[in-house]
């Protein structure tokens, strides 16, 4: 009798045991399935006009603050997504003002106020050091003389260095000129700003994926992209422009560079 029972109770260990393998299996199975969902869409975005933007000067780590049409291009762009119905579960934004003002006036008009924006320092404009405040056309022509051309017009007429596009040689033209000690050259900003869209990326993807907006500065966006991806052509972009870029699996793919179009929906 007492074997009897034994036996019952090995059969009935074995039967619970069998039924907890194939519930931990399910589970596995059903985690496996959800670590597919953890692509993320960053929709990076040059910030509003500002008053150095509007006066034609450079601007870098100078801020200066979003002109009455920079914060409305910025609300435009925000119900233009809205008609889109995209919707962020993160947003980001450079450590400058203009552009964490960028941020809370697309939420405005995306009606999601109550999304925080987190700041880093590695989304900021690249800096120009002495060059700050000046006007757009004299750096120019200064820099294209220091880079060894009589003008700026002869530099335009001659090919670049291979890989260098026009942002990444101004970048570096100011920080071989600069004698404060403030600029940045185009290495590092684009090492900088590559590293944060990284990080927020897999952040993201940690927490479930979906879309983040990510406010950014245009020289900076250009400089990354001009070492990200092969579709980037130099083109300077506009503000409240659309940069979409996806991630997954720890690749970033740029989809398209310097979209208006949510921002003219809005506009409407």
């Amino acid at each position: 009798m007492k074997k009897k029972i034994f036996a019952g109770v090995v059969v009935l260990g074995l039967l619970v045991f069998a039924g907890c393998t194939q519930q931990g299996e399910q589970t596995t199975a059903t985690s496996s399935t959800g670590a597919e969902s953890d692509e993320v869409t960053i929709y990076l975005t040059r910030h509003g006009e500002t008053m150095f933007n509007d006066l034609d000067k450079v601007q870098g780590w100078s801020d200066t603050p979003l002109t009455d049409e920079g914060e409305e291009v910025a609300v435009d762009l925000g119900q233009g997504l809205a008609k889109e119905e995209v919707t962020f579960q993160s947003v980001y934004s450079s450590d400058m003002k203009r552009a964490h003002d960028t941020a809370d006036a697309v939420l405005s008009g995306l009606e999601q106020e109550d999304e925080q924006v987190h700041e880093m320092e590695g989304l900021r404009e690249a800096g120009s050091g002495q060059f700050e405040g000046e006007s757009l056309e004299t750096v120019n022509e200064d820099q294209a003389k220091e880079a060894g051309y009589d003008s700026y017009e002869e530099y335009e007429s001659e090919e670049r260095k291979p890989n260098e596009d026009e942002w990444s040689w101004l970048a570096n033209a100011h920080y071989y000129a600069d004698q404060s000690g403030y600029a940045e050259g185009a290495d590092k900003v684009q090492e900088r700003m590559t590293d944060a869209i990284e990080k927020i990326a897999e952040k993201q993807s940690e927490e479930g994926g979906g879309n983040v907006l990510v406010v950014s500065h245009g020289m900076s966006i250009n400089v990354m992209l001009a070492g990200m991806t092969d579709k980037y052509e130099g083109d300077s972009l506009e503000n409240a422009s659309v940069t979409k870029i996806h991630y997954q699996d720890g690749d970033l793919d740029v989809e398209n560079i310097g979209d208006t179009s949510y921002l003219e929906e809005g506009e409407e």
